[in-house]
């Protein structure tokens, strides 16, 4: 028996002896459901850096809904703007012109890349590897992330193993 396979056995007894009248019908399992993506375990430290670096202008709710909206060639059509602005929070008469403004701090710190098209000036996006873009702007000088969630970033991407931060 592998060692993962044998840490999701004590997880999933775990998960028995805690809930015992939770059975798999009740959750959401993503080998026997449609309708998911994959996600960076640290996409929420991500989504924090990202907001740091957009200075009270919340970026992280519009780049979620981006990501959950590519599949593997990490591509979106931005033709329904006005519900891509619903999805991530923004409601009312300005609610596409504040999604637009988030969409351009994405592109301008990096973490996308847009080009127009027939829905205007914003017409597709590409979603770059945040990793990639986190470590480019790390290296600045001065560094635009604050220091306390680069530490985050490092130790959390050791535990999980992720190669994409490593130095080299």
């Amino acid at each position: 028996m592998s060692q993962k396979s044998k840490i999701a056995d004590q997880k999933l007894a775990l998960r028995a002896q805690l809930w015992p009248d939770i059975t798999a019908e009740h959750l959401w399992e993503r080998t026997k459901s449609t309708g998911f993506t994959t996600l960076p375990r640290t996409m929420p430290l991500l989504a924090t850096i990202m907001d740091s670096l957009s200075k009270n202008k919340p970026v992280s709710a519009v780049y979620l809904d981006l990501w959950c909206r590519a599949f593997d060639e990490c591509f979106v059509t931005l033709n329904k703007q006005p519900e891509m602005a619903f999805h991530a929070g923004f409601t009312g008469q300005r609610a596409v012109q504040t999604w637009s403004e988030r969409i351009k701090i994405l592109h301008k710190w990096g973490f996308i890349n847009v080009v127009a098209g027939p829905s205007g000036p914003l017409s597709f996006a590409v979603i770059l590897n945040p990793y990639k873009i986190i470590k480019r702007l790390s290296k600045d000088k001065p560094s635009p992330i604050r220091q306390d969630l680069l530490n985050a970033l490092h130790q959390r991407v050791i535990e999980i193993g992720a190669e994409d931060f490593k130095d080299g």
